[in-house]
């Protein structure tokens, strides 16, 4: 049966750090910044504009991670740039690739509003190692440091050690957990835990609820239909919730992750994504493959990035410094 565990620790972690923010991204993003805009400010210190230099940066561009589609929007972007606008030289092309992948990335660039309901209630969901958890955990700091009560669900109830794991988050945040048992002979139901943990927090007034979730591959059907009775679940304990479906991803995974996004919004309705170790990659650009992906509709925010393991450094999306930290 789910339990209800309060952290002995009561007061929320310290607010932000000292070292501005923009400037962590960049450091976070050198990985990316050393393959994509090195590479980049070398070959747009030529002289001319020709077709070789379009097929280097297509490769620098797919080298990235940026995917087929959004290369190709990028360069065809870019050739209209160099007719309409009579560029004739290759620096040029600098500013004007800035722009347009600031045009393809910012309307991922929409920040989470959490003041419409109360308990506003967010459901995880994502593979196995994408860092979802961790996550959890970074997220419960960020909306304390809003003046805001948390409450997590220890809804992965499969994998060893993940309630373990959401308690010393819990612990180090000084927020409630409601999990299973840990005396338990089975594996809980992690429907009947999150439903418990929505009902804990309208009983208490708290603000937010994350709920974890048990990670798996997009391909493992039947436990893609157990997440989908998860969600059920929460609308049944809440009616409209979950008001917030966040999948979150790994960069390094590179184009999986695109395919990540496609099987889980089929299966969850997804509303945002969360990225995760952007400063473990080279190739960063997979953001504008998941941009481009959704560009012919309703895009697809970008609610968070991830660039360390600092409990703050999990952070809204700013399309601006993102672009900004990728070029030299």
């Amino acid at each position: 049966m789910p339990s209800f565990f309060k952290s002995k620790n009561s007061s929320p972690p310290a607010g932000a750090t000292s070292a501005n923010w923009a400037t962590r991204v960049r450091q976070g993003l050198s990985r990316t910044r050393d393959n994509l805009g090195k590479r980049l400010s070398g070959l747009l210190g030529s002289d001319k504009i020709d077709e070789a230099l379009y097929e280097e940066l297509e490769t620098i561009l797919l080298t990235a991670d940026a995917g087929v589609n959004a290369t190709a929007w990028l360069l065809d972007k870019l050739r209209r740039d160099v007719k309409n606008k009579g560029f004739t030289e290759a620096a040029q092309l600098k500013g004007a690739l800035q722009e347009a992948l600031l045009a393809l990335l910012a309307p991922l660039a929409q920040p989470l509003h959490t003041d419409s309901y109360k308990p506003f209630i967010i459901m995880l969901a994502g593979v196995n190692g994408a860092g979802k958890t961790t996550s959890i955990g970074k997220l419960a700091n960020h909306f304390q440091r809003q003046g805001k009560t948390v409450l997590l669900a220890a809804g992965d109830t499969f994998r060893a050690a993940a309630r373990e794991q959401l308690m010393a988050w819990g612990e180090r945040n000084g927020v409630a957990v409601i999990a299973q048992e840990s005396n338990s002979q089975q594996k809980g139901d992690p429907a009947a835990v999150i439903f418990d943990a929505v009902n804990a927090a309208k009983a208490r007034g708290i603000d937010i609820v994350l709920a974890d979730t048990a990670g798996r591959l997009s391909t493992q059907l039947h436990l893609m239909e157990e997440i989908k009775k998860v969600k059920r679940v929460i609308a049944k304990a809440e009616q409209g919730a979950p008001h917030e479906v966040l999948l979150v991803l790994d960069a390094n995974t590179g184009q999986n992750a695109v395919s990540q996004v496609q099987a889980f919004d089929d299966a969850l309705g997804l509303t945002g994504l969360i990225v995760t170790k952007l400063d473990g990659t080279a190739k960063g650009g997979v953001i504008a493959a998941i941009a481009k992906q959704r560009q012919q509709k309703s895009p697809l925010p970008i609610r968070f990035i991830g660039i360390g393991e600092g409990l703050d450094d999990l952070r809204p999306f700013d399309a601006n410094e993102f672009v900004e930290a990728l070029f030299e």
